[in-house]
């Protein structure tokens, strides 16, 4: 999908609008020429009704100033010991940073404003030494940063924090970013970075779920580049604490936010939380529920009548949504000949359960089992909710000719007439 074609962005509006994303932006990225173009990005999600909330670095240009000044530092992330030099120098650069971002979305016509919502205390004594002006954050003043997005302000959130007395103390901006994701329950946080995401064994990873992400972090954490491992540690701890997604990306890339954002295939990284976790793969002693479940729908004609052994034969390609223990949702993914084409079918919710997203996580969760598979294309047969395919899963309407032969003939002989809609993987 071309980015820029607005058709392709419009799949992803329904589910993004009126969302929370925060935009974790590094201090190398902001520096970079192609800063202009993720402002262009940025005012593109606001149009989408889309609620942004930035938090800025200060890295790379806290380095710079140090060499100006001769002033020698250990490290420039807001971890490790703060000196009152350190200190100053981390103002200047903040400042000068929050004042480039507001100039750049001024200039795209966005309203925005710099922020003290960060609530911060003493990171304290470490080791039996005192950390002086460095800071961890205490809180995050919420009821503001919501104030602000209600009225279509863009809070602009430096790597500072600030105590009831007044007093200033250096975070780290990839932790602050966490927290305000996880005070506001943003839909997703995003790191702009200067490196293309995370790979293993030398592959780029493209998705990846927390819990996949903290054994392959326990097991190969010397893989994962060094200015990159605090970052894989904070995306662990968004999904943990509530963040859905969490995405890392090349902000030197043209178009690679809103690649990432609007495109099956992204640009970087992203680790997804465990919301899956009610969904597993179908057993013997289910098919009596799975059969209840789609029997509306049976009637309706909306699915294909399956008969136990129907559903037992092929069982493996079945997954069912618990709650509670409870099946409340089932979608299945086939296979075909030569394993680059797959179809999504039998997806079906309980009624009582409708309007939970639980359709679209189904889906997804169909999308991701296809893709482990190195399926290339999915495609689904609907006779009366393909509106909700295209719009909720951005299938795009086919014809016949799109099956497999196999697939076909079987379509052709049953006389429903189905819609075909096809929705390419890679």
């Amino acid at each position: 999908m071309k980015v820029s074609d607005l058709r392709g962005i419009l799949t992803y509006i329904p589910g993004f609008r009126e969302k929370t994303f925060v935009i974790a932006l590094d201090g190398a990225i902001i520096a970079d020429d192609n800063f202009a173009n993720i402002l262009l990005d940025l005012a593109v999600l606001r149009s989408l009704s889309i609620r942004l909330v930035l938090v800025h670095g200060a890295a790379h240009q806290l380095r710079e100033l140090s060499e100006q000044a001769g002033v020698p530092m250990s490290n420039a992330d807001g971890t490790g010991i703060t000196d009152a030099e350190t200190l100053k120098l981390a103002l200047t650069a903040a400042n000068r940073i929050t004042h480039e971002v507001l100039e750049g979305l001024a200039s795209n016509d966005l309203r925005a404003c710099y922020t003290n919502a960060i609530i911060a205390h003493p990171y304290g004594i470490v080791g039996g030494v005192d950390q002086l002006f460095t800071g961890r954050v205490e809180r995050v003043d919420i009821d503001f940063l919501n104030q602000l997005l209600e009225k279509g302000v863009i809070p602009v959130i430096a790597p500072l924090g600030f105590d009831g007395d007044g007093r200033t103390f250096r975070v780290n901006s990839d932790g602050v970013a966490v927290e305000v994701a996880e005070a506001l329950k943003a839909a997703k946080l995003i790191y702009v970075t200067n490196h293309n995401g995370f790979t293993k064994g030398g592959k780029p990873i493209s998705q990846i779920s927390v819990t996949e992400a903290e054994e392959f972090f326990k097991k190969n954490k010397g893989e994962i580049p060094e200015n990159l491992v605090s970052k894989f540690e904070h995306c662990i701890t968004a999904c943990r604490n509530g963040v859905s997604r969490v995405h890392v990306l090349d902000g030197r890339v043209d178009e690679a936010l809103l690649t990432e954002i609007f495109s099956n295939e992204g640009i970087g990284t992203m680790i997804y939380a465990n919301e899956y976790q009610a969904v597993r793969r179908a057993l013997k002693k289910d098919v009596r529920a799975i059969r209840n479940l789609i029997r509306e729908s049976v009637e309706q004609e909306e699915l294909v009548k399956r008969t136990r052994q129907d559903i037992l034969s092929q069982l493996s390609d079945y997954y069912v949504f618990q709650i509670d223990g409870n099946i409340v949702g089932c979608v299945a993914i086939h296979v075909q000949p030569g394993g680059k084409k797959a179809e999504l079918a039998c997806l079906s919710v309980s009624s009582a359960n409708e309007n939970m997203g639980i359709g679209q996580k189904l889906m997804l969760f169909a999308e991701n089992a296809a893709r482990e598979r190195g399926v290339e294309t999915i495609f689904l047969l609907s006779t009366r909710a393909f509106n909700y395919f295209q719009q909720k899963g951005g299938f795009k309407e086919g014809s016949p000719e799109d099956l497999p032969p196999s697939r076909r003939e079987k379509y052709e002989s049953s006389g429903r007439n189905s819609k075909v809609l096809i929705k390419h993987l890679v």
